[in-house]
């Protein structure tokens, strides 16, 4: 099994409307008040005539961790970021500088750029970068940022991946001719890792939410995360993105019956408790820290089932989730290996 939509972007970009049709109608009410306008964005640069152009659609730390960290790597005077807010406070000291950009054609700064790094083209910044790149023939890396689903979105055409296995590359290429790939592993599994080991397990388990996800029906999430909290009396942990209304109701429902909602906000690398979650990467995030951790979701999908395989997942009941296991190298330091090689 590999991705359903291997290599059409648009037919993914059907599917994720279908699922979330609310959020679908305000993205066409932003653009038709733009007018057809590109999205803001912020480009950062500190030197003349930087040959990496770094795209980033958010400030979340697998954005960090997985395109802007590799900068350390690099020199900072050959590399320029797109991004949609500033970012300057999360890269290395440089004399680094912001202006707006709403076309990368008129940008001067990033007329020698020959490579493009980005998580894909699939969001706004990213689609922007690629019709950029194919247009001056820089090359185009994308680097993996979290756990791939059969809903991944599509690679752009001969890009080159770089994956946290090979077993990831293999699977989100789907069959494709066209793409090529390197193994660097998983920046934020690294991190995880390197985190201190937790002097203390806790004795109640955190169920990680994740109702705003598209992949599984939100009644089955839901089902699954009060039929736990409920049998075992974890406490369930919203993820940022339940802001909306329905999943504000579900947590409003489930602590007048009892459950308790974590909203403490406190990192998920400070939580010395054993962790739960149907496929959330907070799983093999925890028992990288050697904090124990397992899967749940009552009478799963095939897909499901295939992904628990694919990244060592247990299930309750079981015993926890093993480490997962980590390359030499440090995965930013790979990114910029791969960068210097394509420059060479």
């Amino acid at each position: 099994m590999g991705v359903k939509y291997p290599s059409d972007l648009e037919a993914w970009q059907r599917w994720q409307a279908g699922r979330d049709p609310v959020r679908q109608l305000k993205g066409t009410a932003r653009r038709l008040l733009r007018r057809g306008d590109e999205e803001p964005a912020l480009l950062a640069s500190s030197g003349s005539q930087p040959k990496v152009l770094v795209v980033v659609e958010s400030r979340s730390p697998t954005t960090v961790d997985a395109l802007l960290r590799p900068i350390a790597w690099l020199a900072p005077e050959s590399v320029a970021v797109l991004a949609p807010v500033s970012v300057i406070d999360l890269l290395p000291p440089a004399a680094w500088q912001e202006e707006s950009c709403s076309d990368l054609t008129a940008a001067r700064s990033v007329g020698q750029v020959q490579v493009v790094l980005s998580a894909g083209h699939y969001l706004p910044l990213g689609a922007r970068a690629e019709r950029w790149a194919r247009a001056h023939g820089a090359r185009r890396l994308v680097v993996q940022h979290g756990l791939l689903t059969p809903y991944a979105p599509p690679l752009p055409g001969e890009a080159t991946l770089l994956a946290w296995s090979a077993a990831d590359a293999e699977y989100w290429a789907s069959g494709r001719d066209d793409l090529d790939s390197h193994t660097v592993g998983s920046q934020l599994l690294w991190r995880a890792a390197g985190e201190p080991q937790a002097p203390t397990i806790g004795d109640r388990a955190l169920y990680l939410g994740q109702l705003h996800g598209a992949e599984l029906p939100r009644r089955g999430l839901a089902r699954a995360a009060q039929s736990f909290c409920r049998m075992t009396g974890a406490r369930y942990r919203p993820h940022p993105s339940e802001r909306d209304r329905v999943s504000r109701l579900y947590h409003t429902r489930w602590e007048r019956s009892g459950i308790t909602i974590d909203r403490s906000g406190e990192p998920l690398a400070r939580v010395n408790d054993p962790v739960v979650s149907a496929f959330s990467t907070g799983v093999i995030e925890a028992a990288a820290r050697g904090v124990p951790s397992w899967v749940y979701y009552p009478d799963p999908p095939r897909w499901l089932e295939e992904f628990w395989n694919r990244y060592g997942m247990s299930r309750w009941g079981g015993e926890p989730t093993a480490a997962p296991d980590l390359p030499d190298q440090e995965p930013a330091q790979a990114i910029a290996a791969a960068i210097t090689g394509l420059l060479a």
